[in-house]
């Protein structure tokens, strides 16, 4: 399991947290983290059509805002080395037992669950440094439509967790058979 804290400041206020938009770029790029880019290697232009346009070691990219809905916010995360308790993080431990309680009773469910239960998973701390609210997919020489992957995977994540975490309204009238 995860769980995301806020940035650990060794001053006494709270550290503030900047907002970042990510880009996705159609190439493969060997570096993982912040660059130092200046104006010289990166400049987002807008072009005579409101694009966003950058040129990337002599391509030319046109790139896509793809922007979250209101009731989801983008996070970067960093890895660290600490580690929470299950007492240290109370819904954890319920979410386990709730599940456990909720699963149908087999022999072999059962010897799973005692599996389980010996083995505590700890939970990984995730500081966050930055905040976004829309991500920037880019294509070579063309604006990426709505059959792209970055484009879709989004779109597609976003509608599948209002799914999952909507609460269904029971239909006023029965259903004729």
């Amino acid at each position: 399991m995860l769980s995301i804290q806020p940035l650990v400041s060794k001053s006494s206020s709270p550290p503030s947290i900047p907002k970042l938009t990510p880009n996705i770029l159609p190439c493969r790029i060997n570096h993982s983290g912040p660059v130092n880019a200046s104006k010289r290697y990166w400049n987002v232009e807008e072009d005579e059509k409101s694009r966003k346009m950058a040129y990337f070691r002599g391509r030319k990219l046109l790139g896509r805002e793809v922007k979250l809905t209101d009731s989801y916010r983008g996070v970067i995360v960093c890895e660290t080395d600490r580690a929470l308790s299950q007492s240290e993080c109370p819904n954890a431990s319920g979410l386990v037992a709730e599940a456990a309680t909720t699963a149908t009773s087999t022999a072999e469910d059962e010897e799973d669950r005692d599996e389980e239960e010996d083995e505590v998973e700890p939970i990984k701390v995730l500081e966050e440094v930055a905040t976004f609210d829309e991500i920037v997919v880019w294509g070579h020489e063309q604006v990426p439509g709505e059959e792209d992957v970055f484009v879709r995977g989004v779109q597609e994540w976003i509608a599948f967790a209002e799914a999952m975490h909507s609460v269904r309204e029971k239909a006023a009238e029965p259903q004729a058979s």
